[in-house]
């Protein structure tokens, strides 16, 4: 699974973060293997001028793999945010962004969108002290996800106390680090789409 995704990382020639902590060490697979995978990788290192199509197909493809989602359910993100005809692009972000498996990333309780969507799907997490399993769920304004407290002792948050102290939230939520608890303040910015086309992404399911 490690190696499935890094190669898309290196499919898509940057960090996507699809590895957690790994992907801030030299031991991330792009560091070492700056070049696609594959036999003709070295020589696909070549800087080749994209078409409109391929471009569109490039960035369609980075935003759907780092939140780590299936054809049909990025699709529909899309369809949901053309359908209202204004600003598709930043209505795109606040649906992805505003996903629990990705609210919990964000506000560091999991190292990343896979592992969230782990904890959640095995009831570590409450929204509004009520419990919520699926990954896909919206979270809103004024939400407080935070881990259920009979959690805490399992393994898989043995290092959440040091994790939490590095990591940096977006300012679209808050945490409290003690109470493990974080709150949502504000729609979520499209800060983290900086690098990402999204007028192409838009453009390609509008064909």
């Amino acid at each position: 699974m490690l190696d499935l995704k890094c190669k898309k990382c290196r499919r898509a020639g940057e960090k996507l973060f699809l590895k957690g902590e790994r992907c801030f060490t030299p031991k991330c697979a792009l560091v070492k293997k700056s070049y696609p995978p594959g036999v003709h990788g070295r020589a696909g290192q070549r800087k080749r001028r994209l078409s409109e199509y391929g471009l569109q197909l490039r960035e369609k493809q980075k935003l759907k793999f780092m939140y780590g989602l299936r054809e049909k359910q990025f699709s529909n993100y899309v369809a949901k945010s053309i359908a209202r005809k204004i600003e598709s692009g930043r209505v795109l972000s606040e649906f992805l962004e505003s996903r629990l498996d990705n609210a919990v990333f964000r506000c560091g309780f999991a190292p990343s969108r896979t592992i969230a969507r782990q904890i959640i799907s095995h009831g570590h997490i409450l929204v509004n002290n009520r419990k919520v399993n699926i990954p896909s769920y919206g979270v809103k304004l004024e939400d407080i996800i935070k881990l259920r407290p009979q959690s805490l002792n399992k393994g898989i948050f043995s290092n959440l106390d040091l994790f939490l102290k590095k990591r940096e939230t977006p300012a679209w939520l808050t945490v409290d680090k003690s109470k493990k608890e974080c709150k949502i303040l504000t729609k979520p910015s499209n800060e983290a789409f900086s690098g990402i086309n999204i007028n192409a992404i838009i453009e390609f399911y509008s064909r």
